[in-house]
């Protein structure tokens, strides 16, 4: 017995020395990019006083080399987004992409992650440094874990990555009195346990965290309903009844994690429980696939609203057209919302996409790979 574990664990370690644990990834990385705002505009209008401030940020390796430096990053942007007015003490509801938390996964490791151009790369130097804790951590993945690999590289660090995440925004969030919609990270189990984001055993949850004007945590999690198909063999899908509604200074926010943003059963959730408008933080891998023919939902079967369009529209017109903006006011009634990407030289996944603006009729900026603020004003 101890012999087949001992040759199993060996052959999980060299498998993922050799394997690339986020699969269709781009083309290579891109010139790094300075601290700077490539594009700062609003809509809507300002005698309102009520806004929605969506954040593309454009994030690199070495952001996550810290707690400092992946703080720093985040308060470059509201610093930046202050300097335009964007953000107005208790009436202000920033919205971060999708995984923005989740590359604090390569936190407090050695120089050379952040520098090499691949993540696999990366990897290997982050399991070397981490072998015990990894191979405990494989070995003691849950049953349902189809690829534990994956599953042991994130679990492995995520009390360090929950405890970053939360110190960034709750301090962030209560120096500019906003509400923080904290783009999203992937922790095992989650839960907030006395005003702390805590890790507990069991599967993984891609989840995004609200933080509120005075720095504390939200008690409700949002944990993604609808896992795209290169999360499902280590992400656990939660209940789409079970996504949360947020009461905040400018009115009932619903969230939809990027692909829960395709589906019908999430807005019957949030029309019956009466949102107001809608955030959806969302991240697209690889390059310059927002032009390119849109091939179908991810992880689930296209509904047959969406199917005839299949081949005909480009990926980006499909999320105007199928996902938030083009569904929020025919399913739920809502007619404000924005939909932010992440954006950046993340090794060499990339980072696809930009800010979608749901006002009264949707628009989508084309601020591919660039630091953007987007106000929307309510």
């Amino acid at each position: 017995m101890k012999k087949h574990l001992k040759n199993a664990l060996i052959i999980a370690f060299f498998s993922f020395a050799v394997y690339q644990i986020w699969s269709n990834s781009g083309k290579g990385t891109k010139e790094n990019q300075s601290l700077k705002i490539d594009i700062s505009e609003s809509y809507g209008d300002s005698t309102s006083k009520n806004n929605i401030l969506g954040i593309q940020a454009f994030m690199e390796p070495v952001d996550y080399a810290s707690e400092e430096n992946f703080k720093r990053k985040i308060q470059f942007y509201l610093n930046a987004a202050q300097k335009n007015n964007f953000l107005i003490p208790n009436k202000t509801v920033v919205v971060f992409p999708e995984y923005i938390g989740t590359f604090l996964v390569a936190a407090n490791e050695k120089s050379s992650l952040y520098n090499t151009k691949t993540l696999e790369s990366g990897l290997q130097t982050m399991v070397l440094s981490n072998l015990g804790k990894f191979l405990k951590t494989f070995i003691t993945a849950p049953d349902e874990v189809k690829d534990k690999i994956k599953y042991a590289a994130f679990a492995m660090k995520a009390a360090q990555m929950a405890i970053i995440y939360q110190n960034t925004f709750a301090e962030l969030s209560k120096k500019y009195k906003v509400t923080i919609v904290a783009g999203s990270i992937l922790l095992p189990n989650p839960s907030v346990e006395n005003g702390i984001l805590t890790i507990n055993k069991g599967l993984l949850y891609n989840t995004s965290v609200v933080f509120n004007v005075d720095g504390k945590i939200n008690q409700n999690l949002i944990k993604k309903a609808f896992p795209t198909a290169d999360e499902l063999s280590f992400v656990c899908p939660a209940k789409p009844e079970e996504i949360p509604t947020f009461e905040t200074p400018i009115g009932k926010m619903g969230v939809l994690v990027c692909a829960d943003a395709w589906f019908s059963e999430s807005y019957k959730i949030l029309k019956e429980k009466g949102v107001e408008f809608i955030v959806t933080p969302s991240y697209s891998n690889g390059y310059d696939n927002w032009n390119k023919k849109w091939t179908g939902y991810s992880g689930a079967v296209t509904p047959k609203d969406a199917k005839a369009d299949i081949g005909k529209l480009t990926l980006g017109e499909a999320w105007v057209k199928h996902a938030m903006a083009g569904r929020a006011k025919n399913e739920a009634g809502v007619k404000k919302g924005i939909n932010v990407f992440l954006q950046g030289n993340i090794w060499d996944l990339g980072a696809d996409g930009s800010t979608i603006i749901l006002n009264d009729s949707a628009k989508a900026t084309s601020h591919f790979g660039k630091a953007a603020l987007v106000n929307l004003w309510l």
